[in-house]
């Protein structure tokens, strides 16, 4: 139940740190994840522009990967599908293009607005089937407040 309690606390200061966040929303969130949940070996936030998602502020290992087509990869996937996607091992998906020779598992979660896919938060980690339905979760409630507080700027309108 202790770590229940401690997971809810880094969830807690995500949540906060988005609800504070002015014009540095997108890096500040990508702070607080990383920061917050160490398996989070890299975090990225894609905003996307016309038909390719273009990297924004990271945590982490840097990526070459900083234009993205729509359909590429498993960012591709999950801005096409306008789903979260979640692989277990990235060496056995085909689609999966490599940051990193460290890189196990990944997570991608869109930031809609509607139906329309404003970005998305990918998440590597170097754990294989590192992440949990609590991390979809929680992930998808993070990309919720990033389209309402970009809304609210009058961001990506």
């Amino acid at each position: 139940m202790q770590d229940n309690n401690s997971r809810r606390a880094r969830e807690r200061a995500v949540l906060d740190a988005i609800e504070q966040a002015s014009d540095a929303l997108l890096d500040e969130t990508a702070a607080a994840l990383h920061a917050n949940f160490p398996g989070y070996t890299g975090v990225y936030i894609y905003l996307l522009e016309g038909e390719t998602l273009v990297l924004g502020p990271y945590r982490g290992r840097p990526t070459e990967h900083t234009r993205i087509p729509i359909g590429a990869g498993i960012c591709g996937r999950a801005a096409r599908v306008k789903e979260t996607v979640t692989v277990d091992d990235v060496n056995a998906d085909a689609e999966y293009i490599a940051c990193s020779l460290e890189t196990r598992s990944e997570i991608v979660v869109p930031i809609l607005r509607g139906d329309r896919v404003l970005g998305e938060i990918d998440i590597d980690s170097d754990v294989p089937t590192a992440f949990t339905a609590n991390d979809r979760k929680f992930l998808e409630e993070v990309a919720q407040r990033i389209a309402a507080k970009l809304r609210q700027s009058s961001r990506l309108t």
